[in-house]
């Protein structure tokens, strides 16, 4: 996440992501095929969703992570937070924003590390538990991994829909000021 969100600031802060008056029209641009996507994936999740009295079914690595070795969940951690659609087009717009600021440079890096911080917390959080909370630890991962899995459809639309109405209302609003 943080080469991606590095990656994307660098060129974007050289390519002149930032105009006169805000963001250059081609990072609003972005932003806007940046939040179609993301109605696109919402869409695409809602209509897959399991339907009334269906069990959601768990994709084949997420039966096996109980067993996976520190180094496997390392590399599916690395694969989930840049090979992900939806990870990579937030990583992506989000490091577009910081490009297409007026900050200064330690302004842009830091916005980039705060940027990663909070996009690691789906991770942090649960390797604290599992770190912080004794044996208790387990059961409550266990009832989180549950739950989630359960609700997987309605959480990732959602978050779809507002990351999608979000990206396609700061372009619509920036490239009607321009």
């Amino acid at each position: 996440m943080a080469a991606v969100v590095t990656a994307v600031v660098l060129l974007g802060s050289g390519a002149d992501a930032s105009g006169d008056d805000g963001p250059a029209d081609w990072t609003l641009w972005a932003k806007l095929v940046l939040g179609v996507l993301f109605l696109l994936m919402g869409g695409k999740q809602w209509a897959g969703r399991p339907r009334e009295g269906q069990e959601a079914e768990q994709p084949g690595w997420m039966k096996a992570i109980d067993r996976f070795t520190p180094g496997k969940a390392a590399g599916l951690a690395a694969v989930l937070a840049v090979a992900n659609p939806k990870n990579l087009v937030l990583a992506v717009g989000g490091a577009l924003s910081i490009a297409g600021s007026d900050a200064s440079a330690g302004g842009k890096a830091g916005a980039a590390a705060l940027m990663v911080l909070i996009a690691s917390l789906c991770a942090l959080v649960p390797l604290a538990v599992y770190l912080l909370g004794g044996a208790r630890s387990t059961e409550t991962l266990s009832e989180w991994r549950t739950w989630m899995a359960r609700h997987n459809a309605a959480i990732m639309t959602t978050l779809l829909v507002v990351l999608g109405a979000k990206y396609i209302g700061d372009a619509v609003s920036g490239l009607s000021s321009s």
